[in-house]
């Protein structure tokens, strides 16, 4: 602006407003210059100001919506919000290749009944438009927790470094795995574990309560997770805690002809895949409270029971599948979301049998009753946290 305030200009068009609304074309148009010319606004800004005035109303005294009209009506938007909901408020870009096969599982159980004009829509609306409509009512709420890693000191020399840039491995079965602690604002005395393992290829997430961070409970775990998974365990990638990095877990992983390797200390990038799913799986629903008593154990593995098959079924995920740089800026290229079910189906790797139990197995499975089970388990795991109790004690 030429030197005038907001105020100032406001005033200026509330004088012009009425004189430039019934004035002619001609005449308009030197009302406009005169104004562009001592207030310094755009030409467009200035036909908007004086054709709306202060008060809003446009020339008639119309308060109708500007723009097209709206596409989707609460319907479409209902039926959107159940649908979201149902996968767990999980990205557009992630929820739009998979709305075909969550709209027939909700249908297929009676979560959701809509006509097929709101179908229609539901399945052309792109993943842009489905991140506006819903943008009000997603709420994230991000908290931190202690790291409980610590250094082993057996085994360095013998159980090889596997990096980040090194897990490219076209084949099922390697994992990476991480222990999550629930042990609230304190590492202090005794607390409960989550192991948590996923495949890079698929995606395919397990989780396990653990009593402790001991050796030989963490490798019982291991070997817990390596009967429930629907594939054979052929490597096995760590951290450099003690609790991994141990002549326990590697004479184990010797026996069962399992690579084992580990990642270079300090660099959380080299676990990418499990370090995420620290979060989107343990975090995010269990939190960050204090659990250490064996009624809390077994409510954490009666959640991890229902959540393994919402997640591994009915998450999709994006794989990275190149990354190129432009200048200082990378950019980063994925395919298409699928579950890690839909992925592991794909790739041909299960027999006939169990492919056909996993496929009946999928049917059965509501994802919003499952998504109901898991928040129930999680009222239950909640009223066991020891989070004031331990509090208390500090003091």
């Amino acid at each position: 602006m030429a030197g005038m305030s907001r105020s100032s200009v406001h005033e200026y068009a509330s004088a012009l407003v009425q004189r430039y609304q019934q004035a002619n074309r001609a005449n308009r148009m030197q009302i406009l210059d005169e104004f562009v010319l001592t207030t310094g606004y755009h030409r467009k800004s200035a036909i908007r100001l004086l054709g709306v005035g202060r008060e809003g109303k446009r020339r008639g005294g119309s308060r109708e919506r500007r723009g097209r009209p709206c596409l989707y009506q609460p319907e479409v938007v209902s039926a959107l919000r159940i649908v979201w909901e149902s996968a767990d408020w999980i990205c557009s870009r992630r929820l739009r290749p998979f709305l075909p096969q969550l709209l027939e599982a909700l249908q297929r159980h009676r979560e959701l009944v809509i006509d097929s004009d709101i179908e229609i829509q539901l399945r052309a609306m792109s993943s842009s438009t489905m991140d506006r409509i819903i943008r009000p009512y997603r709420r994230l709420q991000v908290r931190r927790g202690l790291s409980t890693t610590k250094p082993g000191t057996l085994l360095k020399e013998s159980i090889p470094v596997r990096t980040f840039a090194d897990w490219n491995e076209k084949r099922v079965g390697f994992l990476e795995i991480d222990l999550v602690a629930h042990c609230g604002d304190s590492t202090r005395d005794f607390y409960l574990n989550t192991l948590n393992a996923t495949d890079v290829l698929t995606g395919w997430t397990e989780s396990i309560g653990v009593w402790g961070k001991g050796q030989d409970r963490v490798g019982g775990a291991i070997e817990a997770l390596k009967r429930r998974l629907p594939f054979p365990l052929l490597g096995l990638d760590s951290d450099n805690g003690g609790e991994f990095i141990n002549y326990g877990l590697y004479n184990y992983c010797q026996k069962q002809k399992i690579t084992f390797t580990r990642s270079r200390p300090y660099k959380k990038n080299d676990q990418a895949h499990v370090e995420q799913k620290n979060w989107t799986v343990v975090r995010r629903l269990v939190g960050y409270d204090r659990y250490s008593s064996k009624a809390a154990l077994a409510q954490l593995n009666e959640l991890y029971r229902g959540l393994r098959l919402y997640v591994n079924f009915f998450q999709p995920v994006l794989k990275l599948v190149g990354k190129e740089r432009q200048g200082a800026k990378v950019c980063k290229h994925y395919d298409v979301a699928q579950t890690p079910y839909e992925r592991l189906r794909g790739l041909g790797v299960l027999e006939a049998d169990q492919e056909k139990t996993m496929d009946g197995m999928y049917k059965s499975l509501n994802p919003a009753q499952l998504r109901r089970e898991i928040g129930e388990a999680l009222e239950k795991l909640w009223k066991l946290s020891e989070r004031e109790k331990h509090a208390d004690k500090s003091a």
